[in-house]
């Protein structure tokens, strides 16, 4: 027996050495929800500008992913395949093969003295402060505008980084807005930008903008879009996230007269301890003409939204949380197949990561 136990704590001390050393390293996260929406949508669908946490009335899994990262001073490379009701929302453009592609992506450091890197393939999104990861977010479902710009994007970047981390500066080459295949009849390539600056250890800064063109060649219109936000962790318990997005689009091919989205948002997180949290949010978002969320009031689409969300994380690698969130429009919404000014909900989810 003493001869077993010898022989197992070697092995296990072998497999770890080798985690330890190797450029490979594997992780995973699974985040289970169940959403209520007090407009009861009779087909469990929540409004169409909602891509994750989108079922109602069901316990359902927002996304879950296994992911693979390689890693050495001069290669990188990340291949994660994922499922869930985030998944099918927003690859529902993609071909088959694609649709669980949540990042596949490959990169080469071009100098042996400055952190600039070349990367390409399907990887997350430049534009915004969130990211599908809801235990990486502040709050538990996603800001309308983080809904409603990509999530991820295909082509390649160009990043530099100074040596002290302080400022990152990244220049990308774009297959379009979220998508992995270029859209049929749509020849021209888009592109970006996104500068961010850590001005302290507690406060970030960060510009992001996107070019390309939306729709076939013959009548398609240009889209140009702005993100900036600020962090701000104003002690060790409490911290704010402000951010504003501001985009425009050509109206029709040739036209000078531009369709305008402006979206506005606030977050405030405070930490009880390192298992508690609260964290509120308010949001707004005007979409007059349809640039990218269709209305059905005559002056478009125009919500303020407020939520707050408490969160309990027993250990690291878990992540409890309830949200109350509440949507105001002018007959924006449906109850009972009939307009109304408001959408009600609660959300609860349970988030792993490994």
């Amino acid at each position: 027996m003493k001869k077993i136990l010898i022989s197992a704590a070697t092995l296990l001390l072998a497999q770890y050495s080798f985690a330890q050393q190797s450029p490979l390293t594997l992780s995973g996260y699974i985040e289970t929800y169940y959403t209520y929406d007090f407009n009861k949508p009779s087909n469990n669908q929540r409004p169409g500008f909602i891509y994750s946490h989108n079922r109602h009335n069901e316990v359902n899994l927002n996304l879950a992913f296994i992911k693979a990262n390689y890693q050495t001073e001069q290669l990188r490379a990340n291949l994660a395949v994922a499922l869930g009701t985030y998944m099918t929302a927003n690859y529902a453009a993609e071909p088959d093969v694609m649709k669980n592609a949540y990042e596949a992506n490959a990169g080469v450091k071009l100098s042996k003295t400055a952190n600039l890197w070349l990367d390409a393939g399907v990887f997350s999104s430049h534009i915004g402060f969130e990211s599908a990861i809801s235990k990486d977010c502040w709050v538990l479902t996603r800001n309308i505008v983080s809904e409603n710009t990509p999530y991820f994007e295909t082509g390649a970047k160009l990043s530099y980084t100074t040596d002290n981390q302080k400022f990152s500066a990244t220049l990308l080459y774009l297959n379009g807005w979220q998508r992995i295949k270029r859209a049929d009849g749509q020849s021209k390539p888009a592109g970006g930008l996104q500068l961010n600056f850590k001005a302290s250890d507690k406060i970030t800064f960060n510009y992001s903008n996107y070019l390309g063109y939306e729709g076939q060649n013959a009548v398609r219109t240009q889209r140009f879009y702005h993100n900036l936000y600020g962090v701000f962790q104003l002690s060790n318990q409490f911290g704010v996230t402000a951010g504003i997005d501001y985009g425009t689009q050509q109206i029709a091919k040739g036209s000078s007269e531009k369709k305008e989205v402006l979206a506005p948002v606030i977050i405030a997180r405070y930490a009880f301890s390192p298992t508690w949290a609260l964290a509120g949010r308010y949001e707004y978002y005007k979409d007059k003409q349809a640039m990218i969320i269709t209305g059905t009031h005559p002056d478009g689409f125009k919500v303020n939204g407020y939520s707050l969300n408490i969160d309990y994380s027993p250990f690291k690698q878990a992540l409890l949380r309830l949200e109350g969130k509440v949507y105001q429009g002018d007959q924006q919404f449906i109850r009972n197949n009939n307009p109304v000014d408001y959408n009600a909900s609660i959300t609860t989810s349970l988030a792993i990561s490994f």
